[in-house]
């Protein structure tokens, strides 16, 4: 039945903000400090042809509000707000330019570039002061009346404790592209992540939390569009709301909270990688979509005095305004809705430290903060932050409040220096596998609050790091003059691929060992989607704009040899790493706590098995080094382990060892290096020769707990998979055995033999591969 539009709209509620149906009509409600009226623009259901303008009636607390009788879900609309086109006081109402709602929940088209989208005449010589009055609607996407209605019945949230997380960053899009099993329709979209194929490599892998790049609708920035490229990565926000039209494969919002849901029943959470620090719009000579025209004043950080200009501390041309109550209202109330209405277990915070700003600069006790951690909903998800931005003081990794993670590039480029061969970083390599306790330890933080990464979406990937010593970003059109040009990177002996075997054998060897390193450090590990197969984006570091197969992973690497290969040493670390509690300790490991007698609870040595001294940590050359781990196994892990073992038919553990005792030996030398086992009593409890005479009386009574007559190798980065033989036997060393460790690489040893047969989490998690919900896939 058609609807009939009256001349007037009933005045309705100022809240809550944006559209809802009550089921009798709808009520509209935006908000705007500056405006002298608004209209709500009503179109047919293809957005093409403007039906009536209707005025809001009311204002309450500065919110807009009028109430339509008999609409319904379904109905399409936008705004037009009449005010001070004054740029110079930071006024840029427009009445000719319809105005997408903050609080769209779908989307109906897209932008299409004209320069009817701008308030300004675009060519004019008094430029932004100019005003334009030609109607941009035809070019404007619309919301659409939207009403959320899904059966969450019996899904719970994995609730993956931090200490356990292992994160896997992908994108929507890239993720599925080239998956030729998948229906054309499905390929780059949410109803790709529910996929069991996918879920099934999440879960073999040992992953614990997926990472979705920004899926908020973004805009195809209009630069990018005229080189013939598109705004891949998705960090040009549009709607804070809508989910990104393209990433549903029939137009259903309920794709992603199924996806949602089967990632669940997994055991995986879904984080949500968030841009609430600018908009798309711009700079003040960016297109007016919604916020500018709305209240320039109110959304936007201006230039004090200078009120034309935006505050750019985003290097995206503007900042929103999170210093004002509606700001902030409006992105709690997103983050709120993504975490209700879709589940979604976390976010990731780009620019984080934009969002800590007040006008004296970054606070972690600022309003955003505040009220982020004080909200009952939100305050209990994952969050972390990209704890830096390009304004004044921008960089702020280790200084956000409790409760936040953070991305610690501090870690991603210690181990990349490490590894490719810098001198002087033996200090630095231990600071980060302990945690970069020197960054988080304070305010009651534990380890799992640094990010730790090799490789992110920006920047090179795990391949790309041991295949290109300088970015190639040529197909971007900037003239190579973007992306980072410190990539801490080396090509071992050719730039880009290689047919000659013994630098490809190099090349593996570092990347299972800065896997290694990744996996088995303190913190929270994250990999980037395709590490896993050595996927590659042709040495570009900055791929926001290429969304083709430079991006796009490749699953047909992931099923030749060497990807298998890799994918299964991947899938090892993370099983080590799930059993041995003391690889992800809830406290900060500092040596100073004594396990047993003469055990301390971390030490270094040298290959020597000497303790290393002060001297020692400032050789530049010295590029090996072994990690001695020891904790009290916690009665729930020996449990664990014990079922697991007896599952597997392997004997269980001995209830008069109940201390775990890991070993690394590092050789990030160009040689290969024999390691010596440490005994009991040769460090003392800061790892230096001023503790070995304590400890030294204690080793007689704790020589069974701190010198095993046998320790157990878990993983060889030097081999394929990491051990020669997947089905032999756990190897053992007798402690006076000299280990030795090629160039590049780490070996693993434990007290005891690997108890867990997989790295699936959590173990329950099986049951869901035995299950198999969608059949037999034999």
């Amino acid at each position: 039945m058609a609807l009939h539009l009256p001349d007037r709209l009933l005045p309705g509620l100022p809240y809550p903000l944006g559209s809802s149906s009550d089921g009798l009509g709808v009520n509209f409600a935006v908000f705007s400090a500056h405006a002298g009226k608004i209209e709500l623009c009503l179109f047919d259901p293809s957005g093409r042809r403007e039906l009536k303008r209707l005025l809001l009636p009311e204002c309450t607390d500065e919110v807009w509000h009028g109430y339509l009788p008999g609409a319904a879900p379904g109905l399409v609309y936008g705004f037009r707000a009449y005010g001070p086109y004054e740029p110079l006081k930071g006024h840029r109402f427009n009445p000719h330019k319809l105005l997408l709602d903050p609080y769209a929940r779908r989307l109906v088209g897209q932008v299409r570039w004209t320069d009817a989208l701008y308030g300004y005449r675009l060519h004019s010589p008094r430029a932004d002061l100019s005003f334009d009055r030609r109607d941009s609607a035809a070019a404007m996407p619309k919301a659409m009346v939207n009403e959320d209605a899904f059966v969450w019945e019996h899904d719970r949230s994995p609730q993956v404790p931090w200490s356990k997380t292992v994160i896997y960053e992908a994108h929507v899009r890239g993720i599925s592209m080239l998956r030729k099993d998948l229906n054309a329709n499905e390929r780059g979209t949410f109803a790709a992540l529910a996929d069991p194929t996918f879920i099934e490599h999440l879960l073999k892998l040992g992953v614990t939390t997926l990472e979705l790049m920004p899926v908020h609708a973004f805009l195809q920035d209009s630069f990018l569009v005229e080189r013939g490229l598109r705004n891949y990565w998705g960090y040009s926000t549009l709607s804070f709301f809508a989910p990104e039209p393209s990433y549903m494969s029939n137009g259903d919002l309920n794709e992603l909270r199924i996806a949602v849901r089967r990632l669940h029943s997994a055991g995986i959470e879904v984080i949500l990688d968030v841009v609430y620090n600018h908009t798309c719009c711009g700079s003040e000579l960016g297109p007016t979509l919604s916020f500018r025209g709305l209240d320039n004043a109110s959304y936007y950080r201006l230039l004090p005095e200078q009120e034309r200009f935006h505050i750019n501390d985003t290097g995206c041309g503007n900042t929103l305004n999170m210093s004002h109550p509606r700001v902030l209202q409006m992105v709690m109330d997103s983050l709120r809705y993504w975490a209700q209405s879709f589940h979604i277990d976390g976010f990731r915070f780009d620019l984080g430290s934009t969002l800590g700003r007040e006008a004296g600069g970054f606070d972690p006790n600022s309003g955003f903060f505040d009220a982020l951690l004080q909200d009952p909903v939100l305050s209990r998800l994952k969050l972390i932050s990209e704890p830096w931005d390009v304004g004044p003081g921008g960089y702020q990794l280790g200084n956000h409040p409790p409760r936040f993670a953070e991305w610690n590039d501090r870690y991603r480029d210690d181990m990349r220096r490490f590894w490719s061969g810098e001198e002087g970083l033996r200090g630095g390599f231990a600071q980060r596998m302990m945690g970069s306790a020197e960054l988080f330890e304070h305010r009651r933080r534990k380890p799992w609050a640094s990010v730790n990464f090799i490789a992110s979406h920006d920047g090179f990937t795990l391949r790309d790091l041991v295949s290109y010593s300088c970015k190639h970003n040529e197909a971007n059109g900037e003239e190579g003059k973007d992306g980072h040009n410190e990539n801490f990177s080396a090509n071992w002996g050719a730039e880009g691929d290689s047919d000659d075997p013994a630098i490809l054998e190099v090349r593996a060897r570092v990347q299972r060992a800065m896997l290694t390193s990744l996996l088995l450090a303190q913190g929270t590990p994250m990999l980037l989607a395709g590490d896993e197969f050595h996927r590659s984006q042709q040495g570009n570091n900055n791929a926001y704009c290429q969304d083709n197969e430079i991006s796009w992973v490749d699953w047909d690497a992931a099923r030749r040899p060497e990807g298998v290969a890799l994918t299964e040493f991947v899938s090892r670390l993370n099983a080590i790493r799930r059993d041995f509690q003391v690889l992800h300790a809830n406290y900060f490991l500092h040596g100073a706590k004594e396990i047993v007698p003469g055990l301390n609870d971390v030490s270094w040595f040298d290959e020597a098995a000497r303790p290393v001294s002060d001297a020692d940590w400032r050789n530049p050359v010295a590029r090996a080094i072994t990690l001695q781990l020891a904790c009290k196994r916690q009665e729930s892990s020996k449990l664990l382990a014990v079922r697991m073992a007896e599952a597997a038919g392997a004997s269980g553990l001995s209830e008069d060892d109940p201390t775990d005792i890991v070993l690394l030996f590092v050789n990030a030398g160009h040689e290969a290096i024999d390691f010596r086992f440490p005994r009991g009593g040769e460090a003392g409890a800061d790892g230096t020769e001023a503790g070995a005479e304590a400890a030294a009386a204690n080793t007689a009574a704790s020589s069974k707990a701190t010198a095993p007559e046998d320790y157990f190798l878990l993983l060889d980065s030097a081999l394929e998979r990491g051990l020669p033989d997947s089905g032999a036997a756990p190897h053992a060393a007798a402690l006076s055995a000299v280990v030795t460790v090629a160039a590049h690489s780490v070996q693993v040893f434990a007290n005891r033999p690997l108890q867990l047969p997989s790295a699936i989490y959590p173990v329950a998690a099986n049951e869901w591969m035995t299950r198999n919900e969608w059949g037999d896939r034999a």
